[in-house]
């Protein structure tokens, strides 16, 4: 079956717009772009500013290749070392964005959330990448037509918004923005579908659609606990038992990050102060001026040894 799906996913590649990626940035979201595009077969180079981080972003992606193995081929060990190696040898790093990209299909950009940054990197390589290549960015909030605005392919960027952990996470937002081209959407619908992955289609609005409701709904829980009107214990195990969520909007909160959602809904707030959904939470505040971010630190609204 896994020769059967590999040699599937190699001839569905091998007819696709897209077959070489290049990802910048070798975080936790680029490293497992880099991996689910590199599991379905097309070539990827994974980019970042230094040589350590790159190893480890590859230790990384072998770590969650061999849990897959755990699964996938418990019985027959030999062939999951195959299929680590297969997908590894799909898989190359680089340093220098501007060399790599010009011989590249797609750029999706994985790197700090910050709009002067992201535009900067696409304006240099801009100047540099062939004129089919497509330009997307994982932004989680920043609006695609403001990132796009440093190159001049408009018609070929786009937004592909992918959900931690991405090799699990079956969900894809694809974003098109007022300039994205129908071609370039189509190409990016055909892209998610070749990673196996479930596409949606988004305008290029606040948080697109999964964001632009979770975003203000764990807002609206903290309000709701500043208020006295509930306890983080009761409001998470009320929406749990009550709405079906697996974690409550505290217990959600602490996982995203703290400062993550204040980023959010801080830049949000700063276009739409009018909007009552987007008002600043106080004690959000207070709790990442505090260092206070949630799991990662150890301690946010609830504390983690």
């Amino acid at each position: 079956v896994a020769s059967r799906c590999s040699t599937l996913c190699s001839s569905a590649v091998r007819n696709a717009a897209i077959k070489h990626v290049t990802v910048i940035g070798g975080g936790l979201m680029g490293s497992g772009i880099a991996q689910v595009a590199a599991v379905t077969g097309h070539s990827v180079v994974l980019v970042d500013t230094s040589e350590d981080i790159l190893k480890n972003s590859a230790k990384n992606i072998q770590g969650s290749l061999k849990r897959v193995v755990k699964k996938k081929f418990a019985d027959k060990p030999e062939a999951g070392e195959e299929f680590v190696q297969k997908v590894m040898n799909n898989i190359s790093t680089s340093t220098d964005a501007a060399s790599v990209v010009q011989k590249t299909d797609l750029v999706v950009e994985a790197i700090v959330e910050n709009l002067k940054v992201k535009q900067a990197l696409f304006s240099t390589l801009d100047k540099v990448a062939p004129a089919h290549t497509i330009f997307v960015s994982n932004t989680s909030s920043l609006p695609i037509a403001d990132i796009a605005s440093s190159t001049a392919r408009l018609d070929r960027f786009g937004g592909l918004h992918f959900f931690n952990p991405v090799p699990m996470m079956k969900l894809v937002e694809v974003i098109k923005a007022a300039g994205t081209s129908q071609q370039t959407f189509d190409a990016l619908l055909d892209f998610t579908k070749a990673l196996g992955k479930h596409p949606v289609s988004c305008k290029d609005t606040p948080g697109f659609i999964v964001n632009r409701l979770l975003v203000p709904y764990m807002l609206e829980a903290v309000r709701l606990y500043e208020r006295g009107h509930g306890s983080k214990e009761d409001i998470d195990v009320a929406m749990k038992l009550g709405a079906g969520y697996p974690m409550g909007p505290f217990e959600l909160l602490d996982y995203v990050g703290l400062d993550t959602s204040k980023f959010i809904i801080d830049g949000w707030y700063e276009k739409e102060p009018e909007n009552p959904l987007f008002a600043p939470s106080p004690l959000l505040n207070k709790l990442v001026a505090e260092g206070k971010l949630g799991k990662k630190t150890g301690e946010g609204f609830y504390k983690y040894k």
